[in-house]
């Protein structure tokens, strides 16, 4: 049941996201250009999101426990560190440069597009050079102890 539930929530999403036109990247790049062919659309596709989530979130924590779960895992630290401002930093410029982000791209695949293959792919070999990245700054920390 929980695998239908979350290929239910899935396919709702990326409907969600092609409906709303977010999987073109013309249509959000054109969001960022205030100067030119600015198109505020993307700001009622954000302002739905967060009524959805703001009202998910209530129904949600309202529960003693989610519902394909024991507790609930939330982020415990609160740290403004460079990890996360860093990280922050690179989705938006990607996010600028290409008019594609992670979400947005997945359903976007459906539509043969090869700069979806592209961005993907320099995701997918990003999030491996940053856990290589991880991994060997953590090494060189251990033998400095």
């Amino acid at each position: 049941m929980k695998l239908i539930v979350t290929y239910l929530i899935g396919l709702i999403f990326g409907v969600g996201i092609s409906v709303s036109g977010m999987v073109n990247p013309a249509k959000v790049l054109n969001f960022f250009d205030l100067a030119g062919t600015w198109d505020p659309s993307l700001i009622f596709v954000m302002g739905g999101a967060l009524v959805t989530t703001f009202f998910g979130y209530i129904l949600v924590f309202g529960r003693a426990a989610p519902l394909y779960a024991n507790n609930f895992s939330l982020p415990t630290s609160r740290d403004i560190d460079t990890k996360l401002v860093g990280g922050a930093a690179l989705f938006g410029v990607g996010w600028g440069l290409s008019g594609f982000c992670p979400g947005g791209a997945i359903p976007a695949l459906g539509t043969g597009n090869w700069h979806v293959f592209a961005f993907l792919a320099a995701l997918i070999a990003g999030i491996f050079l940053a856990k290589f990245i991880q991994s060997v700054a953590a090494g060189r920390a251990r033998a400095k102890i």
